[in-house]
């Protein structure tokens, strides 16, 4: 299936380029986002999974609404998007838990860095997906991890989606910035592959970011954003949906790998 996730948190990538932005245009800018991701999967009738800061939850209780009448997934993005420790994997979880009512067994660190496997699983998750398996210069040196999911001290290891060969990511940036034909053709080539597909988005892309002055990312990161993203979101599932593709929550592609037990 193809594993739609949304990493739901502070908007706080401006300060990643020497800009400041309030707490609450933070907050306020990913719950405007969050709507309209919502609003294109209520569309489409498809199911995503959200991983989502327990302080962006705490801020944002009709989002998180949302997931859970809409029958999404919802799963643990830490506590503070930039301020992590170890003790933040489980309170986070049981947060979340508490604020929804659902039951959360995933977890995603924050600009996808590493975490430690056993404290996952100490924490109570079944799977983790922080991991890029391809090589980005001063992000990611991953080329030696497996592509596909694997076990790790229990704990299910799902990548995010990189090309076969050549390891070509198809997360959120190749999104903005390929012709989305061409990112199409790699998807479902990808697909055919692994027999899945795990891409991941931020509710801020779906916000207008082509301010400089006020946000000062490069051109490459503020590229179809807002709108254009809707659209292009909105095409990409119709063009997957055509394809007969399905989609589901990471829960969902789960069950099919781990025992029922584990939930």
């Amino acid at each position: 299936m193809i594993l739609l996730s949304f990493d739901i948190e502070e908007f706080d990538m401006p300060f990643e380029y020497g800009k400041d932005i309030s707490f609450d245009d933070q907050i306020q800018l990913s719950i405007a986002g969050s709507h309209s991701i919502l609003d294109i999967l209520q569309k489409h009738q498809v199911k995503a999974t959200f991983f989502s800061t327990a302080t962006f939850a705490i801020h944002a209780p009709e989002i998180i609404e949302r997931i859970k009448t809409e029958g999404h997934e919802l799963a643990s993005h830490t506590y503070y998007h930039s301020n992590f420790e170890v003790s933040h994997l489980k309170e986070s979880k049981d947060k979340l838990e508490e604020l929804s009512g659902m039951t959360v067994t995933g977890f995603r660190m924050p600009r996808m860095m590493p975490v430690d496997e056993k404290e996952v699983a100490k924490a109570g998750y079944v799977y983790n997906s922080s991991i890029n398996p391809t090589y980005l210069p001063g992000r990611y040196n991953n080329l030696h991890i497996s592509r596909t999911y694997y076990t790790k001290d229990n704990v299910l290891q799902i990548p995010a989606s990189v090309s076969p060969l050549v390891r070509f990511p198809l997360f959120w940036l190749s999104f903005h910035n390929l012709p989305l034909g061409l990112y199409s053709r790699i998807a479902k080539w990808t697909y055919k592959k692994d027999k899945y597909l795990n891409i991941y988005f931020h509710p801020w892309e779906f916000t207008d970011l082509d301010d400089f002055e006020r946000f000062g990312f490069p051109g490459y990161v503020r590229k179809n954003t807002g709108v254009k993203m809707e659209n292009r979101l909105d095409q990409f599932i119709s063009n997957m949906k055509k394809s007969k593709l399905p989609f589901g929550t990471f829960q969902e592609f789960v069950k099919g790998i781990v025992t029922p037990d584990r939930f």
